[in-house]
């Protein structure tokens, strides 16, 4: 297994995790603003960490206490 090959594994599990975690993808968030929605202001990084965490919070199901 090459360095590269590696780093292309370790960027694919970090991005695992985060989406397990529930931590948005803000380049994933962008790129779908500018394809979908380009005439509409992405939100911030910050903004949507912000909304992302109160959607997970209104949202109990998935919780275990």
């Amino acid at each position: 297994m090459t360095i590269a090959t590696l780093g292309a594994l370790v960027t694919k599990v970090g991005r695992a995790l985060a989406v397990v975690a529930g931590a948005p993808d803000y380049e994933r968030y962008l790129a779908h603003m500018r394809s979908r929605h380009p005439d509409e202001t992405p939100l911030s990084a910050a903004e949507l960490l912000a909304r992302r965490n109160c959607e997970r919070l209104e949202r109990p199901g998935g919780r275990c206490c």
